[in-house]
């Protein structure tokens, strides 16, 4: 989804979801989105903690039971009212990619990948998202845009791999699949998040996931010993309420005022983050090529949101004025 300015991507978006919301300036979009990416940054190095005290399985289902719970209360508090019928399936898909996908299969991958390898999937995961995005919604970055994105997914994948020794595993299965499910989850979640409040598609994908959560604790529990740490509980806790709910509150959000295209570029500097994590939090180690590899980062995103508002700006400028 991207800043959707022209009469006809409104009309499309229209006949697709309903009228959209009223957006805030791009700035507070990207600030918001920021604030995802930093906690989505957390999510590996606390999702190692947290296999300290639980299985794999274990993890994903309380993780998401905790979310779930925290999300129905603050929709009841809020009395925010049912999704309409035809707002489900995206909901369904946001569920299932964000909130049981991408969770169950790093997890699965971190049990025998470092924090630093698994953070390949997120340099991947803005081209793909963006990708996705496209498709679902017919929408056409321009072409600096694509070549920005390109380069910064080459510049993240090269220095990851680098990190790891350049070896892919039975872990790399997961994280590849994990990057498709995410992304398929994020392009319809800010597709979704264009005409409801963020938190609230996050909110309802989690209530949606609730039952299946449930199922799999009760199933899981009984079978992958628990052995309670600090660690353990304060990786739960993180994974529950700061990278599944506040998380993706932030990010849906932000996603809906700048577009997904946009939005999802800032994630190429969530590896980057995730490798300092690990170091301060697992003691991994870090190469001496992460400020090379930061600053070429940071030039791709500058790049991508100077592309986005240059065609932003010209869509506007050739909008048609009502008098």
């Amino acid at each position: 989804m991207t800043v959707k300015n022209s009469a006809t991507e409104q009309a499309t978006i229209a006949v697709a979801v309903g009228p959209p919301l009223v957006r805030r300036s791009p700035g507070g979009g990207v600030l918001l989105a920021g604030l995802g990416v930093l906690a989505f940054s957390l999510t590996f190095p606390s999702t190692v903690w947290g296999l300290e005290s639980f299985g794999p399985w274990s993890l994903v289902a309380l993780r998401s039971v905790l979310a779930a719970l925290i999300a129905g209360c603050a929709l009841l508090v809020g009395r925010v009212p049912v999704p309409a019928r035809r707002h489900w399936a995206g909901l369904a898909v946001v569920a299932g990619g964000v909130v049981v996908g991408f969770p169950l299969l790093t997890t699965l991958a971190l049990q025998t990948s470092t924090s630093s390898h698994a953070a390949v999937v997120v340099g991947l995961l803005p081209l793909t998202t963006a990708l996705l995005s496209a498709l679902r919604t017919g929408s056409r970055p321009p072409r600096a845009f694509w070549a920005a994105a390109l380069a910064g997914a080459a510049v993240v994948i090269v220095f990851t791999v680098q990190q790891s020794g350049g070896k892919l595993s039975v872990s790399d299965l997961y994280l590849f699949g994990a990057l498709l499910v995410c992304a398929a989850g994020y392009a319809e979640g800010g597709r979704l998040a264009g005409v409801m409040a963020g938190w609230q598609v996050v909110g309802w994908a989690l209530v949606l996931a609730l039952p299946l959560a449930v199922a799999g604790a009760a199933v899981a529990l009984p079978f992958e010993p628990v052995h309670l740490t600090a660690h353990g509980v304060v990786g739960l806790v993180w994974v529950a309420a700061g990278s599944t709910f506040l998380g993706l509150y932030v990010w849906y959000r932000g996603m809906a005022e700048v577009g997904v295209p946009r939005a999802s570029q800032l994630q190429l500097a969530q590896p980057l983050l995730t490798l300092v994590w690990s170091f301060l939090a697992l003691g991994e180690r870090v190469s001496a090529a992460a400020p090379v590899a930061a600053v070429a980062v940071l030039v791709c995103i500058a790049v991508t949101q100077r592309a986005g508002s240059r065609r932003a700006g010209r869509t506007r400028a050739d909008a048609p004025v009502e008098t």
